[in-house]
């Protein structure tokens, strides 16, 4: 059996280039640390009305977790699609929040 056909997709170098452009603009966006932890991860949705393919951001900073979701592919994202730096504090998730996603 073929990687695609279990649903898994090959990921090329372009792939890993537009996960470490969206970590960079999630860095410079919330103006976070070199060594603050940045998780990029492209995810498929089945759920009816849910994009195919969408991107999880998530970032650790200070014992807190944030999160946010983009529906595009990671390689079609812009700058423009993160949220604003003011907006950060909408994106913290409680200490006992459960998520699939990361």
């Amino acid at each position: 059996m073929r990687i695609q056909e279990r649903g898994f997709r090959k990921r090329g170098p372009e792939h890993m280039a537009a996960i470490g452009r969206v970590r960079d603009w999630t860095r410079a966006r919330f103006t976070l640390a070199e060594d603050t932890a940045i998780l990029v991860s492209e995810v498929a949705c089945v759920l009816p009305g849910c994009p195919p393919l969408e991107t999880v951001i998530a970032f650790w900073e200070g014992g807190q977790r944030y999160h946010f979701k983009v529906f595009k592919p990671v390689a079609e994202l812009t700058a423009d699609d993160l949220p604003y730096a003011w907006q950060k504090e909408s994106l913290s998730v409680p200490p006992d929040f459960v998520c699939d996603c990361c």
